[in-house]
């Protein structure tokens, strides 16, 4: 079922979570207060665009929330994300409202008012590095498929075997792949082609038999 979506927000991350929503079908309204952003996202996908502030009634009946089945808010205010789902709530009876959050002390307060769901972007940081394994610059988030399948947060530094090496340099086990890169808080989509660089974040997903193997082709031996 197609959905209409309103998302908030002006950073990278709104870019990719525009296109991921309008490829599988879905209607995506942008609202964005920065003129530049507006136009940069205006033509670089096929999402409405909206200029002007979130947290505005009329912004947000422009964008449609009368008829909307989810607003994203995505600012980087936490305050001003809670306003933009308490409108879109109460006034316009959204029935699905998330909204981001950078100060977890933030989280009881947004569940209090009724927002839907609350992503606590610094819980999920933590998290992360809470699941540190043997290797020191390793986490691995989650096994899937009952174990048959890691999926692993790698952080590159200067002394990564991979550094400067493009992806399909890379020697890595057949089935494993990197499915993310996380550069300076934005997201790559690898491609064959993309360098890795120092400080970048990967997500690998592989077997637990070969993972090892796998580091050490990216990170060297422990």
């Amino acid at each position: 079922m197609k959905a209409r979506i309103i998302i908030v927000g002006g950073n990278k991350s709104v870019y990719f979570l525009a296109r991921q929503f309008i490829q599988r079908g879905d209607h995506v309204t942008i609202i964005n207060r920065h003129p530049i952003h507006s136009k940069e996202l205006a033509q670089q996908t096929k999402a409405t665009v909206v200029l002007g502030d979130g947290a505005d009634i009329g912004r947000l009946e422009e964008a449609g929330a009368r008829r909307a089945d989810v607003v994203l808010a995505l600012t980087s205010h936490d305050q001003d994300n809670l306003i933009i789902c308490q409108i879109a709530k109460k006034i316009f009876g959204v029935p699905r409202t998330l909204g981001l959050i950078n100060d977890p002390d933030n989280e009881v307060v947004f569940q209090k008012l009724g927002v839907d769901v609350v992503f606590n972007k610094t819980k999920v940081i933590v998290s992360m590095i809470d699941q540190i394994a043997h290797f020191e610059d390793i986490a691995t988030l989650m096994p899937i498929a009952q174990g048959r399948i890691n999926v692993t947060d790698v952080v590159l530094d200067s002394a990564s075997p991979a550094v400067n090496k493009s992806l399909q340099e890379l020697e890595l086990t057949e089935g494993s792949l990197i499915a993310c890169i996380v550069r300076d808080d934005e997201m790559v989509v690898p491609r064959g082609s993309t360098r890795l660089l120092v400080g970048d974040h990967l997500i690998l997903i592989s077997q637990p038999e070969t993972q090892e193997k796998d580091l050490i082709v990216l990170c060297g031996a422990s």
